[in-house]
Order: structure tokens, then C-alpha cells, then sequence
């Protein structure tokens, strides 16, 4: 008789990030193949989506670095196990991967990791610290950027050992990021809201507010392309939290003042839905001065069949095809930003409009999140069936 798969996956907090609808979008299409689903977090925003006649939630501390409350979470998340008869226990992120490593340990169970970024370090004790992601029977990578990372940082882990190291592509909701699902009425709301122009090209920078997502870059590039006096009339928006960097956004509007930019670019601090701000733009830029692990703007993007400009870094080179879904720019710079910024508003209806159909082709065919749940079921079936 075969084993019913029952998987904890335990994740610091529920946000709106790639990791966090990665954990959200597993638990929803596990009890759809007959599968318990649990979920440990802290909190979230996402929580309240979360169908709790399907899923399962613990609320635990398990955001927490302080290692008294990892030792305290290892024993919970040990009770949870044994009570549930949980057989694979899933961490998206390091210090909760600690609790769940000693707890999977203790009950012989099956442990995964999903290494959802970089995680640099700069001595012995942080790689110690990171290398918990690596300790895992199986460690799905999101790109074949992090698995690259992983193999040059980290090769020693997997050297004559049963450990298993898997790329499995980040996937989003195309039936969610869908251009044609948007109710016009929502689009028109949020432009009131915000007053927007959409009579204007809109350029639209999605993203937490903090320094390597590159938003200086982007006020610098807009702030040579208004110079170069040729472009049709437009408008930027900068959308995302502080999450309290406070100073940081105090930076941002200082130079958008300094440059004169107030009346062309706009802050806006969130949208619950992100496909109706995507309804808005023209031309969709991601900016990141530091790799993206996987680079979840640019598919998301494409998805909402928009044209997508992204630094030559990370995750975003293979999620974009070059010069036909989309643009790579040379990163950190503000010249070639602005100038491929140009080049797109310049292009006719027709040109954009082929490049966001081809840009939706790419991700229905490799970024679906029905894929990416599929192929993480498979392998939680093997390693149920291996035990």
C-alpha cells in the first residue's frame, strides 16, 4: 500500500514574495491529489488566503534567528510530526530549516530545502549558518543561476553523499497574470486612485523599496531620458514597501526632488493585486543592481503580455528571451537603461503587442505554475516511497 504524502512546509512569514507564494501555491495543489498539506509560519498577509478547510496552519515563531527559539520551534514542529504523521517537512528558509533539519532527524523523516536565493557570506560562520539549506535530502534550486551558486559555494555537500540537488523553475498563476481576466472597472479605480495618466507610456518599477532592487538606477535613467527630449509623453511609478527602511525612501524622494522628477515619476506603496498595476503599464523594468534568484518580476511580465527590461543578472537572463520577449541592460547602468527605455517607447502598437504574446508564450510553456507544483509532487513521491 502506498504512503499518503503529508508535507509540513515551514516558512518564516506569508507575504506577497516568490518564496511565499511558492509555499502557498504547493499547499493549495497537494490536497487536490488526494494529499494532507500543512503550513507552519508566523504570519502574513497571504494567511488570509489561505483555504483552511484545505490547509492546515501552525502559527510559530518561526522568523525568529535567536537560537533558544529555534531549539523551541525543533521541539514543536517534533510534536506536530508525530501528531500528523507528517512524512516530509519542507523549509524555505535557513533558520527555520535548523528547527526542521533537528526535528526531521528525530522523527526519521524526510527533510527538503528550497534554496530560494544567494545567501552570501563573508566567513566561515555565515556559510556555517547557510549551509543548513544543504543538509536537506533534496535541495531544489529555482533557477540554474542558484544551482550554479550552489555548486560553486557549496559543491562539498553533495561529494558521495545520497543528497540531491534538483532544479525546479519558480512558476506563477497564468490564469491570475492574465491580461484578459482584469475587469476594466479595477483598472480605471486604480488609476483614480493614484492619478494616473493613462493617456501617457507608463514605466512601471515593481519591487520592495530597498537599495539593490536598483530604484535610484531607475530615477537616474529617467531622469536622462526627460533629458533627452524626444520621447513621448510618460509617466514612472515606483511600486513597492518601504518595510521600514525609512531612510531609504526619504532618499528616494529627495532625488526624485533634486531631479525635478515629481510631476513624472510616483511612489505608490502596494497593490493587493498585482496584475491590475501590471493593467496599467506599458513597459514593465526590473533593476536589480545584485542577481535575482529567479526574477519573478520579469515572468510575471510576460505573463500580463507586457515588454519587460531587466539588468543582466541572475535569474532574469534565463527567464527572458533576449530582444524578443524582452530586454537585458547592462547592469548598473543608467545610459543603457535609459536609451533601451527609449528604444521601447518608440516602438509601434503592433511591435509591443508582439512582444507581450511572445512573452506570455514563454511563460505558458516554462514558468506555469501548474509545472513547477507537478514536478515538486514527483519528488516528494519518490522520497515517500524511498523511506
Amino acid at each position: 500500500m502506498k504512503k499518503k504524502v503529508k508535507v509540513l512546509q515551514v516558512i518564516p512569514s506569508l507575504g506577497y514574495g516568490g518564496a511565499e507564494t511558492g509555499c502557498y501555491d504547493i499547499a493549495h495543489f497537494l490536497p487536490e491529489q488526494g494529499c494532507k498539506s500543512y503550513i507552519a509560519t508566523s504570519g502574513g498577509k497571504l494567511l488570509k488566503f489561505v483555504n483552511k478547510n484545505k490547509v492546515k496552519i501552525f502559527k510559530l515563531p518561526v522568523h525568529s534567528k535567536n537560537p533558544i527559539i529555534i531549539l523551541f520551534n525543533t521541539i514543536l514542529i517534533f510534536f506536530i510530526i508525530l501528531f500528523y504523521n507528517i512524512n516530509i517537512i519542507h523549509a524555505r528558509s535557513r533558520a527555520p530549516a535548523w528547527s526542521c533539519f533537528f526535528a526531521a532527524r528525530l522523527t526519521f523523516r524526510k527533510f527538503v530545502t528550497t534554496f530560494h536565493g544567494t545567501y552570501n557570506f563573508t566567513n566561515t560562520i555565515k556559510k556555517f549558518y547557510n549551509s543548513i539549506m544543504l543538509r536537506s535530502d533534496l535541495v531544489i534550486a529555482g533557477s540554474n543561476f542558484i544551482f550554479s551558486h550552489i555548486n560553486q559555494n557549496y559543491g562539498e555537500f553533495f561529494i558521495s553523499t545520497k543528497r540531491k540537488l534538483l532544479v525546479i523553475f519558480r512558476g506563477i498563476n497564468t490564469n491570475y497574470f492574465n491580461p484578459q481576466r482584469i475587469l476594466p472597472i479595477k483598472i480605471d479605480k486604480f488609476s483614480k486612485q493614484y492619478n494616473i495618466d493613462r493617456n501617457k507610456f507608463i514605466i512601471l518599477l515593481p519591487g520592495r523599496l530597498t537599495p539593490w532592487k536598483g530604484q535610484k538606477i531607475f530615477i537616474e535613467s529617467i531622469k536622462l531620458l526627460i533629458e533627452k527630449n524626444d520621447s513621448p509623453p510618460f509617466e514612472a511609478i515606483i511600486l513597492g514597501d518601504d518595510q521600514g527602511r525609512n531612510v531609504y525612501k526619504k532618499q528616494l524622494l529627495g532625488l526624485v526632488q533634486q531631479y525635478r522628477l515629481n510631476k513624472i515619476i510616483k511612489f505608490i506603496p502596494n497593490c493587493e493585486e498585482m496584475p491590475i498595476a501590471y493593467g496599467v503599464a506599458n513597459l514593465v523594468c526590473s533593476c536589480s543592481i545584485e542577481p535575482e534568484a529567479f526574477g519573478r518580476v520579469s515572468v510575471e511580465a510576460q505573463s500580463m503580455q507586457l515588454p519587460i527590461i531587466a539588468s543582466d543578472l541572475g535569474g532574469s537572463k534565463e527567464t527572458i528571451i533576449k530582444d524578443k520577449t524582452g530586454y537585458l541592460y547592462k547592469n548598473e547602468d543608467t545610459v543603457a537603461l535609459a536609451d533601451t527605455i527609449a528604444m521601447v517607447m518608440k516602438k509601434d502598437y503592433n511591435s509591443l503587442k508582439s512582444i507581450g504574446i511572445e512573452g506570455r508564450k514563454n511563460v505558458l510553456k516554462r514558468f506555469d505554475v501548474d509545472k513547477m507544483c507537478q514536478t515538486t509532487f514527483t519528488e516528494y513521491k519518490k522520497l515517500v516511497s524511498s523511506s
